[in-house]
């Protein structure tokens, strides 16, 4: 049976987030054309997640078994992977990034080796959900946008490679009108990306 954990990092309620309004149709997509998927919802803001202190930072870098926390054990265990993060002050939100540094631990998702870092999670999938203010995929803002290029970057240290990215921009530079359209069209084209996820 597949796998799939899907990460949400929003507070929002999914009639205020464009995220969420996505990610949640990509997921009742996915589960319409995949009966024997296994979903699990993580909502980071309902977990007891702690920032990295002193004791925590010896465990993230060595490889000998710690018990840094179970949110790394658990996220090896899935074959696929559903982030939904909007852009926030250029980058993702700090509740993801704390996420993030629980699951990246030497020995569990990479290792060292004589060559460099090995990333452990090779033939998994990813992909990340986001809305943004403005446009930052291309033309002048993209040299802002570090979300996205952050979560590519740590997620293929770790061996995930297949990584996509659906992008809802500019929400706060259209009118109401222009925005609930584009969102229509997004809606409307997640069976493109189920099918490649």
């Amino acid at each position: 049976m597949e796998r799939i954990l899907y990460i949400k990092a929003n507070p929002k309620k999914v009639e205020d987030s464009y995220t969420l309004k996505i990610a949640e149709t990509f997921v009742k997509e996915y589960k319409e054309r995949n009966k024997n998927a296994e979903i699990i919802e993580l909502d980071l803001y309902k977990e007891d997640l702690s920032h990295v202190d002193m004791e925590r930072l010896g465990m993230i870098f060595s490889e000998e078994e710690n018990n840094l926390s179970r949110y790394a054990d658990e996220f090896v265990g899935f074959d696929k992977y559903i982030i939904a993060a909007p852009m926030w002050n250029l980058s993702i939100p700090s509740i993801l990034k704390t996420y993030i540094d629980h699951i990246t631990v030497a020995g569990k998702t990479f290792r060292y080796t004589e060559n460099g870092p090995q990333g452990l999670l090779e033939n998994k999938k990813l992909i990340h959900i986001t809305s943004r203010g403005g446009m930052y995929s291309s033309g002048p803002g993209a040299d802002f946008e570090m979300g996205d290029r952050y979560l590519r970057t740590i997620f293929g240290f770790i061996g995930i490679e297949d990584f996509h990215t659906i992008a809802f921009e500019s929400t706060a530079a259209l009118s109401p009108q222009e925005v609930e359209q584009n969102l229509q069209g997004v809606v409307k084209n997640i069976y493109k990306h189920v099918e490649k996820f």
